[in-house]
């Protein structure tokens, strides 16, 4: 069942069309990865679901309830994580979140108990007291998802959680949605970092200008688009990357020039491999997120 429906969906700014004609669901309980490059049109595609940015065209539904006639409801299943830390620098850290839960109205005894519950689960009770300046990068993106959390949200919006954040902060935040999720809340997790995406997301959806460009599970789009393994070469010269595009071309091996280099896909030739000095390597999302959208980053 689709806890996220939108259809036709479209946001224009005067003549620039951000986002165009999206249709989607995304079912209840799993972890939807909305990928793209910059410009892509997904933070103007989750400002419309979450009642932020009026909808120029189209209809969006949460929960089978339409956004249009129901935008109060709806933001009461919504736990929402931004993308810029935008926390209180005059409260502590137990005073942002008992703040936050007044906009939900949620009584003083049953916020305390839900705010130190949220900080025991992200390993910042000792820093409960605390201001914000005192917290690592790491402790603050874990304190807005815990912030997020304190209306218990249905459904979870994630904009670039881990950016910025060293490998070890990274890895414990990844355990924290894995661990949120196997808990049944739906996550919408729009990101820039695929191995991010290929590690969470059941399914991810990559924008391109405006459009969804294709939705499917990570591995399956890896095996469609590049193959499960791949060839990255780099000539020497001018006549050796002739002599490369020539052999690829008579092996009728699909590939693509990248700047200097050779990308070739779904290879499966080690005759060939063998003669162009080449090995294979593991195909992956970021590969699959290149070809698709490569357009969009050279502009």
């Amino acid at each position: 069942m689709a806890i996220i429906k939108t259809e036709n969906l479209t946001k224009k700014f005067r003549d620039l069309v951000a986002v165009d004609n999206v249709s989607m669901e995304i079912a209840d309980g799993e972890c939807f990865g909305l990928l793209g490059p910059n410009g892509a049109g997904k933070t103007s595609l989750i400002r419309m679901i979450t009642a932020i940015s009026p909808v120029t065209a189209g209809q969006v539904w949460v929960d089978g309830q339409d956004l249009a006639r129901h935008s109060r409801r709806v933001k009461a299943l919504l736990g929402v994580v931004p993308q810029t830390e935008n926390l209180d620098p005059d409260l502590t850290v137990l005073q942002n979140l008992l703040t936050f839960a007044r906009y939900f109205e949620i009584p003083r005894k049953e916020a305390m108990r839900r705010s130190l519950e949220a900080l025991r689960l992200f390993q910042l009770e000792e820093k409960r007291g605390s201001r914000i300046k005192a917290l690592s990068g790491g402790m603050k993106r874990r304190l807005l998802i815990a912030r997020g959390l304190i209306n218990q949200p249905k459904i979870l919006i994630l904009d670039e959680p881990t950016v910025g954040l060293d490998p070890q902060s990274r890895h414990l935040l990844w355990q924290k949605l894995r661990e949120l999720k196997a808990q049944g809340i739906t996550q919408l997790l729009c990101t820039q970092n695929m191995e991010e995406a290929a590690l969470l997301c059941d399914r991810v959806a990559i924008m391109h200008l405006g459009k969804i460009v294709v939705v499917d599970v990570p591995h399956n789009l890896i095996l469609k688009y590049v193959g499960e393994k791949l060839w990255e070469i780099e000539p020497s010269s001018p006549a050796e990357r002739e002599q490369i595009i020539r052999e690829l071309k008579n092996h009728h091996v699909e590939f693509e020039e990248v700047g200097l280099a050779i990308r070739a896909f779904h290879v499966d030739n080690d005759e060939l491999a063998h003669k162009l000095l080449v090995r294979p390597r593991q195909g992956t999302l970021e590969d699959v997120f290149f070809r698709l959208t490569s357009e969009s980053l050279v502009e």
